[in-house]
């Protein structure tokens, strides 16, 4: 009986486990691909109009990071997604970003950057709002 016992609560223990593991998404991220886009945009104009010399731009930084990675491996697989103009211009800008935070982590963004992204990001909600 005790062995029984012990059993059922091993596994009562697993399944409670990975339910709350599997319940919610630690990013922020819905898996709804429109809302999740618009935020992201939303979030990372924020986070490149953080003036250079602010205290939190660092911070700001780091959190753009992880949300580009955490919206890339959120979305990468989806083959329905990919073909979507809005996903392949969300995808170009997100690597811009990507690679000058990797490359230059102490140096603030170009103006030039900032103003491509911004457009990329203009042609995205534009993209969205038409369902492509």
């Amino acid at each position: 009986m005790k062995r029984y016992l012990s059993r059922l609560l091993a596994l009562v223990l697993v399944a409670a486990i990975a339910l709350v593991g599997c319940s919610a998404s630690p990013n922020g991220l819905t898996g709804n691909y429109k809302e999740d886009t618009l935020s992201v945009i939303s979030i990372l104009k924020s986070a490149i109009d953080v003036p250079d010399a602010d205290p939190a731009r660092i911070p700001a930084q780091d959190n753009a990071r992880q949300l580009i990675n955490d919206f890339a491996s959120r979305y990468r697989q989806n083959t329905n997604l990919t073909k979507l103009s809005s996903y392949t211009t969300m995808r170009t800008a997100l690597n811009s970003l990507a690679g000058h935070y990797s490359s230059y982590p102490n140096r603030p963004i170009p103006q030039k950057l900032k103003d491509r992204v911004n457009q990329e990001f203009e042609q995205v909600a534009i993209s969205l709002k038409r369902g492509t």
